[in-house]
This record gives C-alpha cells, structure tokens and sequence, in this order.
C-alpha cells in the first residue's frame, strides 16, 4: 500500500509539473501570436504610410491630378516603348489665359476653384487612359497614347477648349476662362520627356501669342527629334 500512495503521489506530481508546462506553452503561443498581430499591424501602417507618401509625391494637393514628377515618369516609360510599330506619345501643354487677373481681382480661393474645376473638366474631356496632370500653377498637360494624327488631336483640342471655356459659377461669380494649348508628337525614337515637354511647352506660348487656341510643334522641328536636341517657340506652327 505504501508503495502505492508513493506512486500515485509521484504521478499526481508529474501530472501537476505536465499541466503547468502545458499552460506556460499556451501562454507563449498566445503571447506569440499576439506579438505577430501587432507585428502584423504595424506592417500594415507602414505600407499605408509608404503608400501615402508614394501618392503624396506623385500627385498635386489642390487638385489630386498626377503631378509634373509623375508625368514625366510615365511619358519616360512610354518613350522607352517608342518604336517602328508603337505610335510615339503625345503631349498637350495647357496654360490658362490671363489667370493672374482672376487671382488678383478674385483672390487666391476663388484661383485654387477655377484650377480645380479645371481640372475636373479636363479628366472628363479626354478618353478613358490618358493622363491628365497639373504641372503646377495655372499649368496642366495631357499624356496620350496612340494618337498622333493632326485631325483627331484637333477635334480633342477642340473639345478640350470647349470644356474649359464653359462659365465657371463659383459663389456669386460667373467667370470664363480660356485655355491655350500646346500640342508635341514623338515622331521618332531617342527623344527625352523633357524635351517632349518642352516642345509642347513653346507650342503653347505660340498659340497664346497668337491667340489661336492651340498649336501643333512645328512639323519639320518634330522630325528632327533627338535625346539632345532643344525647341524653339519660333519652330511652333499655329493652327485652329
């Protein structure tokens, strides 16, 4: 009998020593898990973070619109494609006439409105997968693909006007305000998106020289694109 309450005494303790090592098993794996949630959510605030920052430095705060840096990150992508069976891009400068008198007469609230709305027309002016971006001030562009022909980018630069110079009611005002545009096709491989952009960048000062509306970059300056070679707003051929 006696060896037998021993038994049962040392098995009772071994049993009593399991469920311990047992709970301080569950107690890890809880404390596990627990550590890797928080981990896990972390994690996650740290992408959205990255996220954010990523949207914050590719996109304008006024407008939402992509900015001049992310622009030119796509219009470089899609120079990279340019090739005797992909049609090059097109880019379209637009600069607001007279923008500063609305700022001056109106302030700068009634300024940051008619950008925004601006901007808003022109994203549902243009087709579905063209970009729209503000380049900043009273500066916006569109990136197009797959177009290159003067008469359909003359009817979306029509239409682009349109949209624009529609009154604008903000508050108790009723403004209009008309854009120019410049208009640059990559007709060949080797060129730059800052060249790009600044090619339809002096097309647009010769249409607001000329107050046609818009221009296309001269067509002999255009065959002659290079990686080097620089626009001069004088080589920028008005046409409406």
């Amino acid at each position: 009998m006696p060896e037998c309450v021993a038994a049962l005494e040392m098995l009772h303790q071994a049993l009593e020593r399991e469920t311990a090592q047992r709970q301080e098993l569950e107690r890890a794996f809880h404390d596990a898990r627990t550590a890797l949630a928080q981990a896990e959510a972390d994690l996650a605030c740290v992408r959205s973070g990255e996220r954010h920052a990523r949207h914050q430095a590719l996109h304008d705060d006024l407008t939402a619109l992509p900015n001049r840096r992310h622009l030119l990150q796509q219009l470089g992508h899609a120079l990279a494609r340019h090739g005797p069976n992909n049609t090059g891009p097109t880019v379209l400068y637009l600069d607001l006439d007279d923008f500063k008198a609305v700022n001056d007469t109106h302030g700068h609230g009634v300024g940051d409105e008619v950008l925004r709305i601006t901007a808003a027309r022109l994203s549902a002016a243009v087709r579905h997968g063209d970009m729209v971006v503000r380049l900043g001030g009273d500066e916006f562009a569109c990136l197009l693909q797959g177009v290159a022909d003067p008469a359909p980018l003359r009817q979306l630069c029509a239409k682009l006007l349109d949209a624009v110079s529609c009154p604008m009611k903000i508050d108790s005002l009723q403004l209009l305000v008309r854009p120019s545009i410049g208009i640059a096709t990559c007709s060949r491989p080797g060129t730059t998106a800052e060249n790009l952009l600044s090619c339809a960048d002096a097309a647009m000062y010769a249409a607001k020289r000329g107050r046609s509306g818009f221009a296309f970059y001269g067509e002999s300056a255009a065959s002659e694109f290079t990686a080097t070679s620089s626009c001069n707003i004088p080589n920028a051929s008005a046409r409406h």
